[in-house]
Formats: structure tokens, C-alpha cells, sequence
């Protein structure tokens, strides 16, 4: 059923991209529906700021505004996301949605090949970026598929599950 998967964008209200994927992750997740979505990404690019004589790396939205769902349109899934909250409809002519081309996916920049990951669980990664920044994590599982581990966090001598992207840690030696 992948291969009738294809992308669509879908429009949000402005800084809602991240709440939306959460959002529209649960619903898939409460109601199991994994054979219709793939994946949901919102294009990221790095981009260097200096602030006070130092250099950061920091991720800046590609499209603000939009968030690109890889899925199966029914009446059902069309339903799920157009009625997940901030979002205010699909990319296309009045509404109706249009999937996007082999070229425009590759001109966006959206990672279409699941990536090959060099971590397994149980093995301690740095966290590069983000709120849990600077620590280590235990990796306790790891999700090719959304591009995501799930770890254990040591703060303040308690261990905090934490659920993270691939690009926001990196493999220690």
C-alpha cells in the first residue's frame, strides 16, 4: 500500500508546523492508521548565527506556514487532517488537494528514502540540539521509519524518557 502513498502540503496557521505534526502523529497513533500516513515533515534548513562573538547552528523552517504529509487520500484521512487544529486546508485549487511531483519533492528538499541509522538501543547518544541540549541519552528504541529514537535522559539524577529526531543527536565513540 506505500507505493499509493504520495505527499501532500497542507496549509497552518502561522507557528502552529510543529503542533500540527504532533497533533496529527497522536490522532494517527490513537486510531491506527499507520497503513495510511507515512510520514508527516516539516523542511528544515541549518543555518549559522553568530550572538555574542559565538557561533550557533540554529534550524529555520524552509516554508513556514506548510507542513508535507506523505499518505493514502481517502474521505477518512482527507477528514483527519483538514479537521486537525491550525491547520486550514490542503494546497491546492479551491481546497482540493494535489499531490506533489517526483520533482517538486526533490526541489523541496523532503527526504523521501528512510534514512540508515549507526544506533541501536542501549547505546548513549549526545543530544545536539534542542531543549535537552548537552546531555546523554540511553537509547531505549529507535524509529527508522518516523526518523525518530526514544531514550532516557539523565536529569538531576532521575532518568527522563525523551523522545527525539535523528538530527537532533549524534553517536558517542
Amino acid at each position: 500500500m506505500a507505493e499509493k502513498a504520495k505527499w501532500y502540503v497542507v496549509n497552518t496557521f502561522s507557528g502552529y508546523e510543529n503542533k500540527v505534526k504532533a497533533t496529527l502523529e497522536k490522532s494517527i497513533d490513537n486510531r491506527n492508521l499507520h497503513n495510511y500516513f507515512y510520514d508527516i515533515q516539516i523542511p528544515m534548513s541549518e543555518e549559522v548565527e553568530e550572538k555574542d562573538g559565538k557561533q550557533k547552528v540554529a534550524l529555520k523552517k524552509l516554508l513556514p506556514g506548510y507542513v508535507f504529509i506523505k499518505m493514502i487520500m481517502t474521505d477518512d484521512t482527507w477528514y483527519i487532517v483538514r479537521n486537525t487544529r491550525g491547520v486550514s486546508g490542503f494546497v491546492g485549487p479551491a481546497g482540493k488537494p494535489v499531490s506533489l511531483t517526483n520533482e517538486e519533492i526533490d526541489r523541496m528538499g523532503i527526504n523521501d528514502t528512510p534514512a540508515t541509522v549507526d544506533m541501536e538501543v542501549g547505546e548513549t547518544v549526545l543530544i545536539t540540539s534542542g531543549a535537552l541540549k548537552g546531555f546523554n541519552a540511553q537509547i531505549t528504541e529507535v524509529n527508522i521509519e518516523k526518523q525518530k529514537i526514544k531514550g532516557l535522559v539523565d536529569m538531576f539524577g532521575r532518568e527522563t524518557p525523551a523522545e527525539l529526531d535523528f538530527a537532533q543527536v549524534e553517536k558517542l565513540d
